[in-house]
């Protein structure tokens, strides 16, 4: 029996009416010859918004012979002002895909990759199967869930929205249309977070009382000078009206757009957001809370500095209170990365750093660790890109699904609010996703879009 790629992805073989579960790992030799994947068999992948983190995860998905990347939009063409000024947009990213190809080819041209400006002709092909979307927070969810709506698995960088409504639709509309979606939290698919966590979660460090996230502070410094914050015409090949969408109008500026839009609340929430993807990610892991919240705010202080362009926070400290006891802190006054505190020990573990101590001060080698010994065990992967193309052969869940990364990303946003009302102590019900006793915080988990875009799941 011949069984194409459309087949393949998105049906279950069965046998005698029970559904056969296929491997995690799709060994190439089932898809192909020669260790090949057949062209029939591979997973036509597409991405939305092509500037900074976007570029490189598709380099990544490049490099996976299982896929095969057939389009890419963007509302800019082509410009700099990007990570070190470097030039991106919808056109150097076909010439990424074509040149990408083209040295794979005995004839050396390939002209294979259609490019988009506007996203809905896009993930309206059928042949596409996948998309990145990897734009400016404000514009996550509304692409997520319309490409979820067509049909498509996603890959989502974080964080995974702009608010707690947008998160909440983003995970309903994963769950309503039987999506695969990946959050791109990666730090889930590196062995040091997972044996942390491991570790924290089988007592390894006693009864677990307190949790520290140190994120960065400040506006990363992107070459803002006040000759980007001045209005200007804007620049050929820039849709700008399309790269606000949702967004209220505003006027064009270089420091609005490229890789500065995450110092401006309209569009996404600072560093408290543009981290909280990852280390509150982590922390949530290894509480055990990753399909849950807190039931208090507490503490939270923020300061920003008077700036024309840009109003996040730049220093910041939140408390949250579980229902178990717990309290985490997320602060940019902390120490880099996730401390765990127990009544036996700490674990502190951040990007290529993994610190075990016990009570009494004793290091403690978690790599030497049998870890078949656990008797809790995590989600394992090593590459979270091949763990999303993976998944959208077998139909499993991803390492970072959309529930759990509005859950993480929740964190973040509730920070933020209380830190713009001053409030020292807000109560959450993490069931209903609501403030008790407060109209003016639930007024804030939610934004007004602007005509015409709407998101509805």
């Amino acid at each position: 029996m011949k069984i194409n790629r459309r087949s393949f992805l998105k049906s279950a073989l069965t046998l005698g009416g029970a559904a056969v579960a296929f491997p995690t790992i799709i060994p190439s030799s089932v898809l192909g010859r020669n260790g090949k994947v057949a062209p029939s068999n591979r997973v036509c992948m597409a991405f939305i918004g092509t500037g900074n983190q976007g570029t490189g995860d598709m380099s990544n998905f490049l490099h996976d012979s299982r896929v095969q990347v057939v389009a890419v939009c963007d509302v800019n063409r082509e410009s700099d002002g990007y990570w070190d000024n470097t030039v991106r947009g919808r056109e150097p990213a076909r010439r990424m895909v074509d040149g990408f190809y083209s040295s794979r080819k005995d004839s050396g041209n390939y002209k294979g990759c259609a490019v988009y400006a506007d996203f809905r002709p896009m993930i309206s092909r059928p042949d596409i199967d996948a998309v990145e979307v990897a734009t400016p927070d404000h514009w996550h969810a509304l692409l997520a869930v319309e490409c979820m709506k067509a049909g498509k698995a996603v890959y989502n960088q974080k964080p995974l929205s702009l608010t707690v409504w947008e998160g909440r639709q983003m995970a309903d509309a994963a769950k309503k249309y039987g999506a695969v979606f990946q959050c791109g939290s990666q730090q889930r698919s590196e062995r040091n977070f997972r044996l942390a966590c491991e570790f924290v979660l089988n007592g390894g460090i006693g009864k677990l009382h307190t949790v520290k996230c140190g994120l960065p502070g400040g506006w990363a410094d992107y070459g803002k000078t006040a000759q980007f914050k001045t209005p200007t015409e804007v620049p050929d090949g820039l849709n700008y009206d399309f790269w606000l969408g949702p967004a209220p109008v505003a006027p064009y500026c270089k420091g609005r757009v490229g890789v500065n839009f995450r110092w401006i609340r309209d569009y996404s929430g600072g560093q408290i957001t543009d981290w909280g993807g990852h280390h509150p990610d982590i922390a949530q892991w290894g509480m055990g809370t990753q399909y849950t919240g807190p039931v208090e705010v507490l503490n939270a202080k923020g300061s920003c500095p008077k700036d024309e362009l840009y109003n996040t926070f730049t220093e910041y400290y939140c408390e949250y209170m579980y229902d178990n006891g717990v309290r985490m802190i997320i602060s940019d006054k902390l120490e880099g990365g996730v401390t765990f505190e127990g009544t036996d020990g700490t674990v502190w573990v951040n990007r290529g750093g993994l610190r075990t101590t016990d009570k009494a001060g004793n290091k403690i080698d978690l790599y030497e660790l049998e870890e078949d010994e656990f008797k809790v065990k995590l989600y394992q992967s090593d590459n979270h890109y091949r763990n999303f193309i993976d998944c959208i052969y077998t139909g499993n869940e991803c390492i970072a699904p959309a529930e759990v990364a509005h859950r993480s990303i929740t964190l973040s946003h509730l920070g933020n609010i209380a830190m713009t009302l001053g409030a020292s102590k807000l109560k959450w019900d993490p069931v209903k996703e609501q403030f008790i006793g407060n109209d003016d915080a639930n007024k804030m988990l939610k934004r007004q879009y602007r005509e015409p875009w709407v998101l509805k799941v």
